[in-house]
């Protein structure tokens, strides 16, 4: 499908594109000439648009900052999840059935937060909003309707970044309240999908040239504390995305460990489909072999009820180990969750007034 300079714009640190040249929906045209933006839902399905505008600009890998505050009290009862806490507590102890089965390690279970919305609502208050009070190193705001993508992005997570030959992830697992002590489980999550990222990494790079370059190391983030792990290595001359992604979609973070069983998991327990939310979210340049994909974390996007009504969704997750205690999964589900959907009440309901 080809578009002549429609309107659509996509912003992240680094690169701001405007007017929509192309849309495409297949791997194989991220190698192609260009800049594209990408969203693909956690489900595999790849919108990618290539713009015909580019503005760069440099300290890409800045850590953005702002002072950290309480958002005022906001009303969420509009807002609906895909799991409750019976049904979210249930499946964790499905998981750890599993895990004690010997059928998985790790499994990260979710749960799909929304509520309606105006038809006229404009996502670019909320994505103000929340570069105001809850900076993102992978911020982006993608609002392009002919490709009826309507994303705001807090990610603070990196799926995978290029540059050159050079593949880097930095997956986060191990979440606690700011100032808060990690449990035991958490370090030993996070060594488990830093070790399943590696092994995706090692089969699009040269041999020898994968590396762990940091482990585990503590990040502190607005109302919360995170472990961050950082793998990269040097792409095989010649690896195509579709071959990357191939090996290393959807990111060992968002799914378990091992991937494939995990999966299965994912697909039996939740009931809805994640869509952005645990998928990729960026741009690939062409014109400067780069590119920088964020896990869909922290992620709101706007789409259609089966009442074809207007909602706007927002993903939270937990990753459950044989150590996980269902009430405290669920509490990390919420720690994860309130401060974004307040600030997002916020702005999206003071359009109702």
């Amino acid at each position: 499908m080809t578009v002549s300079l429609a309107r659509g714009t996509a912003s992240f640190r680094g690169l701001r594109a405007d007017g929509v040249a192309e849309i495409r929906h297949d791997l194989q045209s991220l190698d192609e000439p260009g800049v594209w933006v990408v969203v693909l839902t956690f489900e595999g399905h790849l919108t990618a648009v290539r713009m015909a505008e580019i503005e760069r600009s440099l300290h890409v890998d800045d850590v953005p900052s702002a002072p950290v505050t309480t958002p005022p009290d906001a009303d969420l009862t509009r807002w609906r999840t895909s799991l409750g806490r019976t049904e979210y507590r249930d499946g964790v102890e499905q998981i750890r059935a599993l895990i004690r089965r010997g059928e998985v390690y790790q499994v990260n279970l979710c749960r799909v937060m929304e509520r309606e919305i105006a038809e006229g609502a404009n996502l670019d208050r909320l994505a103000l909003t929340l570069a105001e009070h809850n900076p993102a190193r992978y911020a982006a705001r993608i609002d392009i309707p002919e490709a009826g993508l309507d994303v705001v992005c807090a990610s603070p997570e990196l799926y995978l970044a290029r540059g050159g030959d050079r593949l880097t992830s930095s997956p986060i697992k191990g979440t606690a309240p700011a100032g808060g002590r990690m449990l035991p489980k958490d370090h030993t999550e996070n060594v488990m999908i830093t070790d399943l990222v590696r092994n995706d990494l090692s089969s699009v790079s040269v041999p020898g040239t994968v590396a762990v370059d940091g482990l585990c190391v503590p990040e502190a983030y607005p109302g919360s504390t995170h472990l961050v792990s950082t793998v990269s290595s040097r792409l095989r001359p010649g690896a195509r995305w579709s071959e990357i992604l191939a090996a290393a979609f959807p990111p060992g973070s968002v799914s378990g460990a091992p991937k494939s069983s995990a999966l299965k998991a994912i697909r039996r327990l939740e009931p809805v489909p994640r869509g952005p939310y645990c998928g990729a979210i960026g741009y690939v340049d062409n014109e400067t072999r780069t590119a920088r994909l964020a896990v869909g974390i922290r992620t709101f996007w706007a789409a259609r009820d089966d009442g074809d009504r207007r909602v706007l969704r927002f993903g939270t997750g937990a990753g459950i180990t044989w150590g996980s205690d269902p009430e405290g999964e669920w509490c990390e589900t919420v720690l994860k969750a309130r401060r974004l959907v307040a600030l997002a009440e916020l702005a999206i309901g003071g359009q109702e007034k």
